[in-house]
C-alpha cells in the first residue's frame, strides 16, 4: 500500500444488510469451529452444552451458545501454557503481542495477540479514524504513556495506517504534552474525557493557556462514556474548540463502535468485523426491536490467539430505529454505550447509573469538571454524597448551583444527595479511566 492511501473498504461499510448478515454468520461459523478444534476451554464449555461446530445454521442457533464472561477467562490464566491458560487457540511461539484489561473491574485478564490479531486490532481503528474525518494530511498526538493495558495502542498504528503523522506523548506530564501541542501543531489527539478535561483545565490554570487556541481539530475519546453525553462532549469541544467522536472497545473483545463525522445521536458497530447481540437483563432474550435496552453479547469474528465468542461485555447498549445519513449499513447504538450492568447499582430502592449523575454535574454553569460520588449506609439507610468543585468565579453562586443540582439529579435519578463544595484544583486527577463512583456500602457488606 502506498503511503496515504486509503486503506478504507466502502464495500464493507455500505453491504445490503442480507449481505452483511450471510457474511456475519459464514464469520461465525469459521471462529466457532476455530474455538471448538483449537481452544481446550471452549471445547469443554461447548461439548457441556451439547453444540458443536455442525449445529451453527443460523442465527438462532448461535443464541445457544454458551456465553463466557470475564471472571470464567480470570479463571482459566496463569495455567499452561503460562500466562494464558486453555483457551489460547496457537502455539506459544505465534504470540506477539501481550495486553491486558485495565484491572477497573478486579483482577486483570491477560490477552495474547498474533501478529494477524494486532493488525486486526489496526484494521479496526481505521474504520473508527476514517469514519471520524481522520485523513492522511493530519498530525496526530496520543498524550500516554503506552503500557501493557491497550490504550491508544491499536490507535496509533491505525492512524499511521491511513497516512497519519503520529506524534507519541508518552513520558511527557500534561504541562510538557500541552506545550509540545502548542509547538507541533497537532491537528488531532485521542485521549478519555477525563483526561481531555483535565489537560484544558492544566492549560488554564499551569500555563495560562486557551487549549481552545490551539491547533488541534477532532478528538477521538475512549475508556469512559463521557464523549456520548451530551453535556460531557459539549464541554470538551467548548474548551478545545475541537469536534470530539466517541468509540467503544475493550482489551478482551477489540474496538466494536465508532461515532462518525455525522454524529447522529449514536455509534455504528463495525458488523463487518463482530456480531452484537442485546440481551434482556432479566429474561435473556435477544433484543431486536430499537429503543429497548439491554446487555451486549458480542462476538469478535476475526480474532484468532484467544477467542472472543459471544462475551459478556455487561455494557448496556439499545438499537437505532433510523439509519444514518452517511450512508454506511452498519447499524447504530442509540446514544453509545449507556452503561455496565455492574455499575449500575441500588439505592432505597431505584436503580443508579453513574452516567446519569455526570450528565447532570457537566450540565451546570459554574462548576469544575472534576466530581465524586460517594454511596454509605448509616443504619439501614442509604445515603449519597457529591462532592463538586466551583469555579472561582462562581463561589457567590453556591446556593443557587447547588438548589440547580439537587433539582436535576431528583428529575434524572430520582434521589436525594449531599452536595459538598471544594475549591477547584481539590479533587482527584485522572489520565486513563477516572474512579469518580464509590460505594462504601460493599466494603462494609
Amino acid at each position: 500500500m502506498k503511503p496515504g492511501r486509503p486503506f478504507w473498504n466502502p464495500f464493507l461499510e455500505q453491504l445490503p444488510r442480507k449481505a452483511l448478515r450471510k457474511l456475519q454468520l459464514e464469520k461465525f461459523k469459521r471462529i466457532f469451529t476455530w474455538a471448538y478444534e483449537r481452544s481446550r476451554f471452549h471445547r469443554r464449555l461447548y461439548d457441556a452444552a451439547g453444540i458443536t461446530p455442525r449445529d451453527i445454521r443460523t442465527f438462532t442457533d448461535i443464541q445457544h451458545v454458551p456465553k463466557v464472561e470475564k471472571a470464567m477467562m480470570r479463571d482459566i490464566q496463569r495455567k499452561a501454557p503460562f500466562p494464558y491458560g486453555d483457551a489460547l487457540c496457537v502455539p506459544l511461539d505465534a504470540v506477539t503481542a501481550f495486553r491486558q484489561t485495565s484491572g477497573t473491574t478486579g483482577q486483570p485478564v491477560y490477552q495474547p495477540d498474533t501478529w494477524q490479531d494486532w493488525e486486526w486490532w489496526a484494521e479496526c481503528w481505521s474504520y473508527i479514524l476514517w469514519a471520524q474525518g481522520y485523513r492522511p494530511r493530519d498530525r496526530v498526538f496520543i498524550p500516554f504513556g503506552y503500557n501493557v493495558f491497550v490504550a491508544f495502542w491499536a490507535g496509533h498504528y491505525a492512524a499511521e495506517k491511513i497516512g497519519c503523522e503520529v506524534v507519541p506523548g508518552g513520558v511527557l506530564d500534561t504541562q510538557a504534552r500541552i506545550l509540545k501541542i502548542r509547538e507541533l501543531r497537532p491537528t488531532a489527539m485521542m485521549a478519555t474525557p477525563t483526561y481531555v478535561l483535565g489537560m484544558a483545565e492544566a492549560a488554564r490554570t499551569k500555563l495560562g493557556i486557551d487549549s481552545a487556541t490551539l491547533t488541534i481539530e477532532r478528538i477521538t475519546c475512549a475508556g469512559e462514556p463521557g464523549a456520548s453525553l451530551s453535556s460531557t462532549k459539549k464541554r470538551m469541544e467548548s474548551a478545545w474548540g475541537a469536534k470530539v467522536f466517541d468509540h467503544a472497545g475493550a482489551t478482551e473483545i477489540g474496538a466494536w463502535s465508532y461515532e462518525c463525522t455525522h454524529q447522529p445521536g449514536g455509534m455504528h458497530v463495525n458488523e463487518a468485523f463482530f456480531l452484537v447481540e442485546i440481551e434482556d437483563v432479566k429474561t435473556g432474550e435477544i433484543i431486536e426491536e430499537p429503543g429497548r435496552k439491554g446487555k451486549m453479547v458480542i462476538t469478535a469474528l476475526d480474532r484468532h490467539a484467544q477467542p472472543c465468542i459471544r462475551f459478556d461485555s455487561k455494557d448496556i447498549i439499545q438499537w437505532d430505529a433510523a439509519p444514518c445519513p452517511c450512508g454506511r449499513t452498519f447499524r447504530l447504538i442509540q446514544g453509545g454505550v449507556l452503561g455496565r450492568a455492574d455499575d449500575i447499582t441500588k439505592v432505597k430502592g431505584v436503580l443508579l447509573a453513574p452516567a446519569a449523575i455526570e450528565e447532570v454535574v457537566r450540565g451546570i454553569e459554574g462548576l469544575g469538571d472534576e466530581f465524586e460520588v460517594i454511596v454509605d449506609r448509616l443504619g439501614e439507610t442509604d445515603h449519597i454524597k457529591l462532592k463538586v468543585e466551583v469555579l472561582p468565579d462562581a463561589v457567590g453562586r453556591k446556593k443557587e448551583i447547588e438548589a440547580a443540582l439537587k433539582d436535576q439529579l431528583r428529575l434524572k435519578t430520582n434521589l436525594a444527595y449531599r452536595i459538598e463544595f471544594f475549591d477547584l484544583g481539590s479533587l482527584p486527577r485522572y489520565e486513563v479511566k477516572a474512579k469518580r463512583f464509590k460505594d462504601l456500602r460493599k466494603k462494609k457488606g
